[in-house]
């Protein structure tokens, strides 16, 4: 499990080029967000974690070890309630988490952060005292 990486994996990159290729910027493990997000938008407050399908559980993919089954529940179940734990600290801190399997679509994963993104950033703050000119074409 040491081996394993823990960030930037392959589906991970994929989002992020697409989300970047879209002109969304944004951070990458946030530091000071819990669970260190894989995509953090600031701005927005969407937190984003690419999650792999065996160490979170995958409904569809996840597949339990025939050795040490037991074990592995246990650690497995302790992962999908740490999500959640992470997800309800983000939530109290005004951040929405969004989760997704490293199987989907990195088109279809980037279409729906761009939709929650644009749903949620926040307009630029005005300059006091400045009144907005009509734009000319």
């Amino acid at each position: 499990m040491q081996r394993m990486p823990r960030a930037s994996t392959g589906p991970e990159i994929l989002i992020r080029r697409e989300l970047h290729r879209r002109g969304l910027r944004y951070r990458v493990n946030h530091p000071r967000l819990p669970g260190r997000p894989d995509i953090a938008f600031t701005g927005a407050r969407v937190a984003v974690f690419i999650d792999g399908c065996f160490w979170h559980a995958c409904p569809d993919h996840g597949v339990l070890p025939k050795n040490n089954r037991e074990w592995w529940q246990s650690k497995l179940s302790r992962n999908v309630a740490r999500d959640r734990e992470k997800d309800a600290q983000l939530d109290t801190m005004g951040w929405v988490a969004v989760h997704i399997w490293e199987h989907e679509d990195p088109t279809q994963a980037a279409d729906a952060i761009e939709q929650l993104w644009r749903s949620r950033r926040q307009p630029p703050p005005r300059r006091p005292g400045r009144t907005p000119q009509p734009r000319v074409v």
